[in-house]
């Protein structure tokens, strides 16, 4: 040891945000998915400890630590949007905890089934890249990648049209009512004049 230092040398510094050697005390992750893309939730829950560290994206959001109350409740923001997640700490027996995730104000079940009424998702790739395109119906808002794109409304003979461009490529949502007044409006995505089929989430 000439050198006198013990300590190792790292060439290339791509370590993850965290790392889940440290995430000794994970006890939730859920998958959310929102219009600027799908969001990681990790939450750890140390009952010895009292801690509670929630990550969003591998991000820290929230770390209290020596909390002596285990039960209790943990309010932040997901997205772009900064959407309202809230999770739930409940005592269910003895020292066994159950975590459920409300999204504005609702359980991911109920936001998510509220979500495909109010939402059309498409997936698609182009030039070797992955694309995911959100049409939110009640705003007509449309986001690509995370991002809300510039569009541009037309009405046509059978409805309407919003144009928006995906790098070089020429996108148009087309709604027209399906005559059924339980279905209401359909929407379509075409791309280079070539429908996308929608996906459920």
């Amino acid at each position: 040891m000439a050198s006198g230092d013990d300590s190792p040398i790292f060439e290339d510094d791509e370590s993850p945000p965290y790392s889940l050697e440290k995430m000794t005390d994970l006890v939730a992750v859920w998958d959310v998915a929102l219009s600027d893309g799908v969001h990681k939730i990790e939450f750890e829950h140390g009952t010895t400890s009292g801690k509670r560290v929630v990550y969003v994206d591998g991000k820290e959001e929230i770390r209290k630590e020596w909390m002596f109350k285990l039960v209790g409740k943990e309010t932040f923001c997901v997205g772009a949007a900064k959407t309202k997640a809230t999770i739930n700490i409940d005592a269910v027996s003895g020292f066994a905890y159950e975590y459920t995730l409300e999204i504005n104000g609702k359980s991911l079940k109920k936001y998510m089934e509220n979500r495909s009424k109010t939402t059309n998702t498409w997936v698609l790739h182009l030039d070797g890249e992955d694309f995911r395109v959100v049409l939110e119906k009640d705003t007509m808002d449309v986001w690509c990648n995370g991002k809300r794109m510039e569009t541009a409304g037309e009405f046509v003979e059978d409805g309407t049209e919003t144009h928006f461009s995906v790098g070089n490529h020429d996108c148009y949502i087309k709604a027209v009512s399906s005559g059924k007044r339980k279905e209401g409006i359909i929407h379509s995505l075409i791309v280079d004049n070539r429908e996308i089929p929608e996906i459920l989430e």
